[in-house]
């Protein structure tokens, strides 16, 4: 059933061997590398083996209970031993995401709704916030403009994991699920006749990329400085240190205003710059692939209005995957994994369909 898996085997046994070499370590960045591919076929090869083993082990059993009845029991285990080590090695040679293991750049946008939606902007950024807390990434705010009755109009957070994660749980693995229109249905702050209102902002999650993963020519970039805008404080208003990048061939847009000098804040707009444009390549390459793989992706398409808040039932619903939950002040709280992994099993389903 898995006779391709041999040919995993032998790679992560050759890796085994390269990674031994002392010399190998002298190229830190290929080390990494091969130290990535390892670490992400050592739980397949191991499962492998272990499935192996257990149909060895039922032959074996099947021989010895035709000259004792005992056995029939230990084949019954067995087997059904055997049945989830099938089923956890078709989950493990589900496509992965190449960008699994990268950080993000989280972006979330007041929509329709005015002030009532910039305070759910507010409410979905402590949420992200919180639910990295609770699975123990860093968070970093790169810039934000906030509404005059609190909330955001814009935020732009760096989410990053720290050190080495298990594979399908790096950020960009659990965190890209989130992109599209949240929709949010309560009685907002500033209504008087206690009406439910509907309102909705916008989430964008892209990939955090590296200087390696794009290149971008200085040739083609349109730097615009100016003056900053929003609550006040030390440097703003009073200075033109905020930045503005264009990517002339795309026309990619990125800016920052949040850092005290002019210098960081191009540091930092550079940054969201080079998130977008990877988001960009990744996006048109899916574009050109086979309907296959356009098909694998289609349940979580980040184009489409994805969830909904509803505050007077308590009620979280993503219409994406049909989940719904009576918790949503506890969602809001950071507790966000039963709905990301409603999203990461209909993908891996839709993979495993395709495949």
């Amino acid at each position: 059933m898995f006779e391709a898996v041999e040919e995993l085997v032998a790679e992560h046994a050759d890796l085994e061997k390269k990674l031994a070499d002392p010399s190998v370590h002298a190229d830190q960045a290929n080390a990494r590398k091969l130290n990535k591919r390892y670490a992400e076929l050592t739980p397949i090869v191991a499962t492998y083996r272990s499935w192996k083993q257990t149909g060895d082990d039922i032959e074996t059993a099947r021989e010895l209970a035709a000259d004792d009845p005992d056995f029939a029991a230990e084949v019954k285990d067995l087997e059904k031993q055997r049945e989830e080590f099938t089923e956890k090695l078709r989950l493990l040679l589900v496509p992965r995401d190449p960008s699994d293991d990268k950080d993000v750049i989280l972006e979330i946008k007041a929509g329709a709704g005015g002030d009532e939606s910039a305070l759910f902007a507010g409410d979905l950024l402590r949420m992200y916030l919180r639910y990295a807390e609770r699975v123990g990434w860093k968070t970093e705010i790169i810039d934000a403009t906030e509404s005059e009755l609190g909330g955001y109009k814009d935020v732009q957070v760096a989410v990053k994991a720290r050190g080495q994660t298990e594979p399908g749980q790096g950020v960009w693995a659990r965190l890209k699920y989130e992109g599209g229109v949240h929709r949010v249905q309560r009685v907002p702050a500033t209504e008087s006749q206690g009406r439910i209102h509907t309102s909705a902002a916008g989430v964008l999650v892209t990939p955090e990329a590296e200087e390696v993963d794009v290149e971008i020519n200085p040739n083609d970039l349109r730097i615009d400085v100016y003056r900053s805008s929003g609550p006040g404080g030390q440097s703003v208003n009073t200075t033109d240190s905020a930045v503005r990048i264009t990517h002339i061939p795309t026309g990619v847009v990125a800016s920052c205003q949040n850092e005290k000098s002019q210098l960081q804040n191009k540091e930092q707009a550079l940054r969201i710059l080079r998130s977008r444009l990877l988001a960009a390549a990744q996006e048109e390459a899916e574009r050109e692939a086979a309907d296959a793989r356009r098909s694998q992706v289609r349940t979580v398409d980040r184009s489409e209005k994805i969830r909904t808040y509803n505050f007077p039932e308590n009620r979280i619903s993503d219409h994406r995957v049909g989940f719904k939950a009576y918790n949503l002040d506890q969602v809001l709280d950071g507790e966000l994994a039963a709905v990301i992994q409603a999203c990461v099993d209909a993908d891996s389903a839709a993979k495993l369909a395709a495949a």
